[in-house]
C-alpha cells in the first residue's frame, strides 16, 4: 500500500504543487492519478520514489516512511515507466531490461534469460532481443519500458504518461497488454495520465486533482462517474459519462428475443446482413454476454435497423435486443 499523509509540496517561489493531498493507494491494485496540467498529479507520484521530496507530511510504502530509505535502493526497488520509454539508446533490447536485475547483483546470464521471457511477455518476440532503441516502433519502445520496470520483480510500479507518445490504435493495444500482464501479476502501480478515458479504462482506483493539488475525488470508476463529488468532477469525466459507466455493467443481465426475418445468417446461423427496404446493410458488429452494456449500446445506436444481435463462442446467434428494450432495460435499472 501506498499512503500519502497530509502531503503538501511548495517550489521556491511560493507556488503550491501538492496542497495537504493524504489518499491511501491500495496494494496489487492499479490507481491513476489525473487532472488539468499543473494539478499536482506528476509531483505526487515523483514523491513515491523521492525524485520529488515533500515539503511537510508523509509518503510511506507498506507502512514504511519513504524519506528514511536510501534514495538508490528505494529506486531499485520501484518499477518506473515514463513517456517515451526513456531506453539506453547505446544498449541493445535486452540490455536495456536486463539492466536493474545485473544491479541488484544477477549475473549477465541470469539477467538476459530472465528479460527474453519478459521481452516475449509484452508481446515481443526474441528477434527483438538484439535491436536497438533506435530500431523500434514507438509502441515497441512502450513495450520494452514497461518490460525493464518490470525486470526486477518490484512490488511497485510508477507509471508517468507512459501511453500518450503513440498513436490510439498502438495505444489501445498496449492498454489491453497493461492490463492483461497486471491481472496475471497484480502489482501496486500509482499511473499518471491526462486523459480521463484512460484513467477510467485502466485504473482500479482513480484520484482526479484540481489545480494546487488537492484531492478533488477518490474512487472507482464506476463511482466517479455515478456519484460525482462536485461540479469539477462531473464536468472532468464528462457530460456522457451515463453511458461511459455502461462500460462497467455485463451484457449477460440483458434480456434478448429472438431473431426475426430481418437478419440474414448463413447456413450455421451467424449473421451475415440485414434486410432492409433498401436492400440488404451490414451487420456492423456482434455481442457476447461477456461484453459490456456500452457495446450493446453503440451496436443498436449504429445498427440500420436499431438492434444489437448476439452470438455464442462459435459466432452463432443467439438472439438480438432491440433498441426500445434496451432503453426499458435501462430505466428499469436505474429505478
Amino acid at each position: 500500500m501506498i499512503t500519502f499523509e497530509d502531503v503538501v509540496k511548495i517550489y521556491p517561489g511560493g507556488g503550491t504543487a501538492v496542497d495537504h493531498l493524504s489518499m491511501e493507494l491500495p496494494t496489487g491494485k492499479m490507481t491513476v492519478l489525473v487532472g488539468p496540467s499543473g494539478c499536482g498529479k506528476t509531483t505526487s507520484l515523483r514523491m513515491i520514489n523521492r525524485m520529488v521530496e515533500p515539503t511537510s507530511g508523509r509518503v510511506l510504502i507498506d507502512g514504511q516512511d519513504v524519506s528514511g530509505q536510501d534514495e538508490a535502493l528505494l529506486r531499485r526497488g520501484i518499477g518506473y515507466v515514463i513517456q517515451h520509454a526513456g531506453l539506453f539508446p547505446h544498449r541493445t533490447v535486452l540490455d536495456n531490461v536486463a539492466t536493474v536485475p545485473m544491479l541488484l547483483g544477477r549475473t549477465r546470464r541470469q539477467a538476459r534469460a530472465a528479460s527474453l521471457e519478459l521481452l516475449e511477455r509484452v508481446g515481443l518476440p526474441a528477434e527483438f532481443a538484439k535491436r536497438y532503441p533506435a530500431q523500434l516502433s514507438g509502441g515497441q519502445q512502450q513495450r520494452v519500458g514497461v518490460a525493464r520496470a518490470l525486470a526486477a520483480d518490484p512490488p511497485v510500479m510508477l507509471m508517468d504518461e507512459p501511453f500518450s507518445a503513440v498513436d490510439p490504435v498502438v495505444r489501445s493495444q498496449l492498454h489491453a497488454e497493461f492490463l492483461r500482464l497486471q491481472q496475471d501479476l497484480g502489482k501496486t502501480i500509482a499511473m499518471v495520465t491526462h486523459d480521463i478515458d484512460e484513467a477510467i479504462k485502466l485504473g482500479d482506483y482513480v484520484a482526479i486533482l484540481r489545480q494546487g493539488g488537492v484531492l478533488a475525488q477518490f474512487g472507482t470508476p464506476q463511482e466517479l462517474l455515478d456519484h460525482p463529488a462536485d461540479d469539477f468532477v462531473a464536468s472532468f469525466v464528462g457530460r456522457d459519462r451515463g453511458l461511459r459507466s455502461l462500460s462497467f455493467d455485463a451484457a449477460a443481465s440483458v434480456p434478448v428475443s429472438p431473431p426475426g426475418d430481418d437478419l440474414v445468417t448463413d447456413e450455421a446461423g451467424r449473421p451475415v446482413a440485414w434486410r432492409t427496404p433498401s436492400g440488404e446493410r451490414p451487420i456492423g458488429g456482434t455481442f457476447t454476454k461477456d461484453d459490456s452494456l456500452r457495446v450493446i449500446t453503440d451496436l443498436a445506436i449504429m445498427s440500420p435497423v436499431g438492434i444489437a444481435v448476439r452470438v455464442g463462442a462459435d459466432g452463432v446467434c443467439d438472439g438480438i435486443v432491440r433498441h426500445h428494450d434496451l432503453v426499458d432495460y435501462l430505466i428499469a435499472r436505474r429505478s
